[in-house]
């Protein structure tokens, strides 16, 4: 299997930049009882099938939830096992990949399909009704 990568400059990779930035506003999402709630229809980036958001600052920890290509939403701790970077979404692909020089790279369920990660991603159970989407902390 090849593996794409995210197009990234030597120096984004080597500070660590994430593609996927951070939203300007917290409001489509909330969290409540151990869930985390969005509000898909306000939520930037996840509209189309590739696109992914960052949730930060309401919980302890990064979360990364992702459109995958083959439109399932999915939710990872954004901590690589390799070196605890953040990780992106890979255009045109059902895989998301670490913002490092060494591009660990997992399918949408988070296994490790290349690289040097110490293994999978930490995965959350995600459920989506009525154009909200729900991810259970656990």
């Amino acid at each position: 299997m090849q593996i794409k990568r995210n197009k990234r400059t030597f120096w984004q990779r080597l500070l660590g930049r994430p593609v996927t930035q951070l939203p300007a506003t917290n409001d489509f999402w909330s969290v409540s009882g151990g869930r985390i709630v969005v509000d898909l229809a306000t939520a930037p980036g996840l509209s189309t099938p590739g696109g992914a958001v960052r949730l930060e600052g309401k919980i302890p920890g990064r979360i990364l939830v992702v459109h995958c290509q083959d439109g399932t939403f999915h939710a990872y701790e954004n901590k690589c096992t390799h070196g605890g970077r953040c990780v992106d979404p890979v255009p045109g692909t059902n895989t998301v990949q670490c913002c490092s020089i060494n591009t660990s790279t997992f399918d949408c369920d988070g296994s490790k399909i290349h690289g040097p990660a110490r293994g999978p991603l930490k995965t959350y159970p995600v459920t989506v009704d009525a154009g909200t989407l729900s991810i259970d902390l656990g």
